[in-house]
């Protein structure tokens, strides 16, 4: 337990500054949401009006933008690209930095076999992962529970974080294998979160021409919208895609790492 006591302690305080950063975008969304309102504009008539370009762009959907949860649903694109981007740094960063920090040898010649190293550190990362969904969920409740005027906002946003922790522990396990897999581990969370860039992308090209749907299972972006969710739940074919994928990379993850020479 002492190798997951010096990850937890190691990653503490950039835990804080992201949940710090995830409530400020919470709260700063929600707060122009009630400036919106306060207007007395129809924000559906002005996204309608609005270009299908930048309708995709803000993840508009058939979202009820006069509502606190349709507002939110435009929100959590950012959300969970804010959750996504963490989970991906610490999921290579977690693996590689002995290599890069050159702690390998310190690390390694301990009388434990490399593979429970190597599960501690998930489970270190898991733990952050987990800790900075608690803290959005809880303020995705008080914030958007705040503009809500009585309407009923937990199940939204329940279903809406259940999907952005699959995507949290999908891309964590995307970084670790990446970080597993790399003769440099410098370079370990760049190749990562170009992953991540290219499939938030992706997305985007997808919402703006049908033609080219079909590529949706190859972004998991587009597997747990909140446009989608909300109005239907979670999808059990993607549920399905990403745990199989989740286990697929973690399996990876330890048999590559197993079967690496280190760079001491």
């Amino acid at each position: 337990m002492n190798v997951y006591i010096r990850e937890m302690k190691a990653h503490r305080k950039s835990l804080i500054i992201w949940c710090i950063g995830m409530i400020a975008l919470i709260g700063s969304g929600m707060g122009k949401f009630a400036g919106l309102s306060s207007s007395g504009q129809s924000m559906n008539q002005l996204m309608a009006q609005m270009p299908k370009s930048l309708q995709a762009f803000l993840g508009v959907g058939s979202l009820d933008m006069s509502t606190a949860s349709g507002f939110y649903g435009v929100l959590f694109l950012y959300v969970v690209l804010l959750a996504t981007i963490h989970a991906t740094m610490i999921g290579a960063t977690i693996i590689s930095k002995e290599e890069r920090d050159k702690t390998v040898e310190f690390l390694f010649v301990k009388p434990m076999p490399r593979k429970k190293i190597i599960g501690i550190k998930l489970l270190a990362a898991l733990t952050q992962v987990g800790i900075l969904s608690t803290i959005t969920w809880a303020a995705s409740l008080l914030i958007v529970g705040r503009y809500s005027n009585g309407e009923s906002i937990n199940s939204d946003i329940g279903v809406t974080m259940i999907g952005m922790l699959i995507l949290q522990v999908l891309f964590l396990v995307i970084g670790t294998a990446i970080a597993a897999s790399t003769k440099k581990p410098g370079k370990a969370a760049t190749l990562a979160t170009g992953v991540l860039l290219v499939t938030f992308i992706l997305s985007f090209a997808i919402d703006l021409s049908e033609k080219i749907e079909g590529l949706k299972y190859l972004t998991p972006f587009k597997y747990f919208e909140a446009k989608n969710v909300i109005d239907a739940g979670l999808e059990l074919i993607f549920v399905g895609i990403s745990v199989v994928l989740i286990g697929v990379l973690a399996v990876s993850t330890f048999v590559l790492y197993d079967k690496r020479d280190l760079n001491v």
